[in-house]
């Protein structure tokens, strides 16, 4: 079997008694007659590894012939000349290994037979094209059954069960985000060799990018953050068109995305290579809160956990610096912290970047840490142009961030190779020139 019959196998289970319909992605215009680069559903490359548009994954688990139906689109000469191949409705069963499979076209007429007997219809309504066959199907199912047998009387959510085995990562899915961290390594280790006074925010991006199809990846996880200066004091920062200004600290929020699995990195350092006294004090405190926090990521522990310890060092730290004031107790119960550290410390990670999974039980108790759960670890300070404050930490902002997945005996940072101490930084800062028609300044490292 391969990985996707395994993984169908387990969601057939959870949807016993039902039936799930799962519609893949669909094209989408980015403007006039251009398309976005094509993403395919989350959920329907996890159960699939089927990389076309409009096709939707039927499960049947009480079906006697058909437990796994695929609906994709038919062969066209024309437009695979114009758009590419497409694997077509006869190689689709054999190659994809589902029991059959349909042409698109016809899902009216043939899920009516798959909804007949089984009381729930394991669906996510919202989907323009598919909600009115949906319904559609549902009626004609009803109208087979009413002298014999019954249709769904209940149109549930299929994300809870889907979302609860991927939350977990198996032996594949771990390998492919090691090699998306490996990618992304060697984006920031190129983006930290190029920085210097002078360049733009573009242009380390470019170099980062350039690194991450460089090595294989297929896409960047998420659009990248090159923030400098006070840039780097907000969040999701995402012009990328300032100058590098001798004397700044550089935020770089970027990452790859390796075969649909997804690195986060958060790494900041100073665009001169030497941190100030005060960029330096900002920069042991986020710090210390992250290694604070990876200690607390670990098996039995709470979801939560690993926040509550950056937390504490954060305020202590501020503390001591003279950003707060009172005790580390105080602070904490009044969250005044928050002024300069307002999010939280991680979020799930794997085919998303926020990935799916809950972080709550049904008791509102938060999660406990299992093996095979993955999280981002990314505690920050941030203190504002305006803010009131000692004038000499204002415009500074700091974030690191790494991904760790909770092993059997603690966790394995998977971003560990990335440097991140202020030696390993300023050791490093600079230290390649970029050249574009043989001047500096451009995306190419030499």
């Amino acid at each position: 079997m391969t990985i996707y019959q395994l993984r169908r196998e387990e969601a057939l289970a959870a949807f016993h008694g039902g039936v799930a319909v799962i519609p893949s992605a669909t094209v989408v215009l980015r403007n006039r007659d251009t398309e976005y680069q094509f993403r395919q559903n989350s959920d329907f490359y996890y159960l699939t590894g089927f990389d076309e548009p409009d096709a939707v994954l039927v499960l049947a688990p009480e079906h006697k012939e058909h437990r796994t139906v695929l609906f994709l689109r038919d062969r066209d000469r024309a437009m695979e000349i114009w758009n590419g191949r497409r694997l077509g409705v006869g190689a689709a069963a054999k190659t994809l290994g589902v029991d059959v499979a349909y042409s698109i076209d016809s899902l009216s007429e043939h899920l009516p037979k798959y909804l007949s007997n089984v009381e729930t219809l394991y669906y996510a309504l919202g989907n323009e094209r598919t909600d009115s066959k949906l319904r559609m199907a549902l009626a004609d199912a009803r109208a087979m059954t009413r002298r014999s047998g019954f249709a769904p009387d209940t149109i549930a959510d299929p994300s809870p069960a889907l979302h609860a085995l991927r939350q977990i990562k198996d032996a594949h899915e771990i390998g492919l985000l090691r090699r998306s961290a490996e990618i992304t390594a060697r984006g920031h280790v190129a983006a930290m060799r190029a920085t210097r006074p002078g360049l733009h925010e573009y242009e380390i991006e470019a170099v980062l990018e350039y690194e991450f199809h460089r090595g294989g990846a297929q896409r960047i996880a998420y659009e990248s953050i090159v923030a400098s200066g006070d840039n780097a004091t907000i969040l999701h920062y995402g012009e990328n068109r300032d100058k590098l200004v001798d004397g700044a600290l550089l935020l770089i929020d970027a990452a790859c995305e390796y075969d649909y699995y997804a690195t986060d990195v958060t790494r900041t350092w100073p665009v001169n290579g030497r941190f100030s006294p005060e960029q330096r004090a900002i920069y042991e405190i986020a710090l210390a809160a992250q290694l604070a926090a990876i200690d607390a990521v670990r098996p039995g522990n709470s979801q939560r956990a690993f926040h509550h310890a950056a937390v504490r060092v954060i305020t202590e730290g501020l503390i001591d610096i003279g950003l707060l004031h009172g005790t580390v107790d105080e602070n904490i119960e009044r969250e005044t912290y928050r002024e300069y550290y307002m999010h939280g410390t991680g979020h799930w990670l794997g085919m998303d970047v926020h990935d799916v999974g809950r972080y709550r039980d049904l008791s509102d108790t938060p999660l406990t840490l299992e093996p095979g759960m993955v999280t981002t670890i990314e505690p920050g300070i941030y203190v504002q142009r305006d803010g009131d404050c000692d004038e000499r930490f204002r415009g500074i902002g700091v974030r690191i961030e790494d991904d760790l997945l909770v092993t059997e005996s603690g966790n394995e940072n998977l971003t560990s190779a990335i440097p991140k101490s202020i030696d390993e930084l300023e050791a490093i800062i600079g230290s390649c020139e970029l050249e574009f028609s043989g001047q500096r300044g451009s995306s190419a490292v030499i």
